[in-house]
């Protein structure tokens, strides 16, 4: 590397037996790129001695930065308040269980500099359960590719390297974090992937469960939404209006040319279908309303809009 500052960001929670572990190898791998860099670990509310481990940790290492959120915000706000903290040009973010290895970050080093803004690294084997991780994985990969248009094969990974002024533009919340490239591909980004090895966890237990699962395909189909219809979103309800609208609208014309054709001798005796295009018409005006009133809260959001997805309790160094 040359004089560029590398910021690496991890977010922790409850993983104290493997923090000193973790902070040599980071140090250890990243001290071999460049002089100039930092560590940042983020305590996301960790119950156990997490936070004492990094502090003892900080001692020995001066790069480390600890920030010390109040509570328990989850992993995509841990790793928003770890990049608003961080002041490299570059910014590589991983996870804390040293399922990924400190070792490869030079990979992502290497393909930011053929002029990619985003390098996301790509588990290509896997040893979790089919069941309970890689299958929900494989469905939601192939639902964020179909819907985004971004041709990644793992979207989940944590493990990323990021041009800190295409990362620090994105807002961040609910579990964003995954579709980060979806995000910085509407903005223009150079995306590319890279495979990447995943050792067992060290020590600890996974704090993943199958109801996240349910969280990501949520935050998938909100996703759609958000990265095409946030600053306009009459343009959603829009189309909506004029499908049931539209369709309503015909019935019944349908209904008047029949009854002036004489094919029918009154249109009321075709009451159900009349009733049905009236319902039809008058949800359509309704998704019209919604998105008048959808426009107007967008535009107050996007007016207003400051406040963060954390709180930090306290920085350390």
């Amino acid at each position: 590397m040359d004089n560029r500052k590398l910021s690496i960001v991890v977010p922790i929670f409850n993983e104290a037996s493997l923090i000193k572990q973790l902070v040599e190898r980071l140090h250890r791998s990243v001290s071999q790129l460049t002089a100039h860099f930092e560590i940042i670990l983020v305590n996301d509310g960790s119950t156990d001695a997490s936070l004492e481990k990094m502090l003892e940790q900080k001692k020995e290492v001066e790069q480390l930065k600890i920030v010390e959120l109040a509570r328990n915000f989850g992993q995509t706000a841990a790793l928003a308040a770890g990049i608003d903290h961080a002041s490299g040009e570059i910014i590589v973010t991983m996870d804390g269980d040293l399922q990924h290895n400190p070792e490869e970050i030079s990979k992502f080093i290497a393909k930011l500099d053929e002029g990619y803004d985003i390098v996301s690294g790509w588990r290509e084997v896997r040893s979790d359960s089919f069941l309970l991780r890689r299958l929900p994985s494989l469905i939601a990969n192939l639902v964020a590719r179909l819907l985004s248009g971004i041709k990644l094969r793992d979207f989940g990974s944590t493990f990323k390297a990021y041009r800190a002024s295409v990362v620090k533009q994105l807002d961040l919340f609910g579990e964003l974090h995954r579709f980060v490239p979806v995000l910085a591909g509407r903005l223009g980004a150079r995306i590319v992937e890279i495979p990447i090895e995943v050792q067992p966890r060290a020590a600890g237990k996974s704090n993943y469960n199958l109801l996240r699962t349910f969280g990501v395909f949520e935050d998938l189909i909100f996703l759609l939404f958000y990265s095409q219809y946030l600053t306009k979103p009459i343009r959603a309800f829009g189309k909506l209006f004029f499908v049931f609208f539209g369709c309503g609208f015909l019935i019944a014309c349908a209904l008047m040319g029949l009854w002036i054709c004489g094919a029918i001798d009154n249109v009321l005796q075709r009451g159900g279908l009349l009733l049905f295009s009236v319902f039809l018409m008058i949800i359509g005006v309704q998704f019209l309303v919604t998105g008048i009133l959808a426009e107007l809260l967008s535009r107050i959001y996007l007016q207003t809009s400051s406040s963060k997805i954390y709180a930090v309790r306290a920085v350390h160094g």
